[in-house]
This record gives C-alpha cells, sequence and structure tokens, in this order.
C-alpha cells in the first residue's frame, strides 16, 4: 500500500488540488455527482477550498486531502453537513483513478472515522452510494458501515438519475 499522509485541506492545496481534480474529472463523473464546472479553474479551486475552510471554521465540514510523500493529491475525504446537536455527519471521499484499488479509500474512511470520533465527538456517520458504485459499497461495509434504506434519485451521475443506499456507522462501537 502507498504511504499517505491525510491531512485537512489547507489554502496553499490549490494547485495540487486542481490538478488532482482535472486529471479525475472523467473518472469521478463516472462513478458520482460531478462538481460545477466553475470548480475546474484555478480561480474556481481558491474559491470551493475557501468555502470548505469556512464551513470547516463553523464546524460543519472536516475537508481533508491524502496525500502521497512528495505531496501529490491521490484522494479526499470530508465529514460534511457535521450536526453537533445529533453528533451526526455523512462522510464522502474520493480516490484518483490511478489509485484506485489500493486501499486508500478504506485508508481515508478510517481516518474520517477516527477524526469523527475523537476530533467532533460524533456518534452517528453515514454514507451514501449509488447502486452503481460496489467498489465504494465494499470500502463502507470493510470500515463497519451497515447498508440502511434504498434511496431513489440519489444522485446525478453521468446525466442519469441513480437510486442507491444510505449507509451508517455507529461510532460508538
Amino acid at each position: 500500500m502507498t504511504t499517505v499522509t491525510i491531512r485537512t485541506l489547507r489554502h496553499e492545496d490549490a494547485s495540487a488540488l486542481l490538478d488532482f481534480e482535472l486529471q479525475n474529472r472523467a473518472w469521478f463523473a463516472r462513478h458520482i455527482t460531478a462538481r460545477p464546472a466553475d470548480v475546474y479553474s484555478p480561480e474556481g479551486i481558491v474559491r470551493h477550498i475557501e468555502e470548505c475552510l469556512n464551513a470547516y471554521r463553523q464546524g460543519t465540514m472536516h475537508p481533508s486531502l491524502l496525500l502521497d510523500a512528495s505531496g501529490v493529491v491521490l484522494g479526499r475525504a470530508n465529514l460534511k453537513d457535521i450536526d453537533r446537536a445529533k453528533a451526526s455527519s455523512e462522510i464522502g471521499y474520493r480516490v484518483a483513478e490511478q489509485s484506485a484499488g489500493g486501499g486508500l479509500a478504506t485508508q481515508a474512511v478510517r481516518h474520517m472515522q477516527q477524526v469523527a470520533r475523537e476530533e467532533w465527538q460524533l456518534k452517528m456517520l453515514e454514507a451514501y452510494v449509488t447502486a452503481h458504485n460496489p467498489a465504494s459499497a465494499r470500502v463502507l461495509l470493510k470500515c463497519g458501515f451497515r447498508q440502511g434504506e434504498y434511496v431513489e434519485q440519489l444522485a446525478l451521475v453521468n446525466g442519469e438519475m441513480r437510486d442507491g443506499h444510505r449507509y451508517q456507522y455507529d461510532l460508538n462501537g
């Protein structure tokens, strides 16, 4: 497995993050909802990072990057829609096409489970996965998530509405 550092997103990550998003744009579009087109520019990625970091400061998001030893972005992992009252959050992750299948998504999910428990004192994580993304579902199951209810029209992927499932993980064990 590739040695990876997982850390919170920073302003100075703009160039490396834009490279990652551009290189993997078509790959992600086949599996998950596409990012808005304006993210794929130097100005757009700076705005995107600022939005993520504002949400982080407000306590509603924990944006993270997976970096190789030379600082190349291999993936992203986030806690989003953090609800302190309910002690819950949604987890999301994406791994570069070249790194898919190498255990990075599992490493990212496990790291974010630890962050959710230790830094945010959350009790529940949830994730949503379309039926057309079985690799992501396998990652969640491997990390202890349980498949929950079926969700119709979960996401627009590659121009098509796709159904899927909600997954849950109890951080209290």
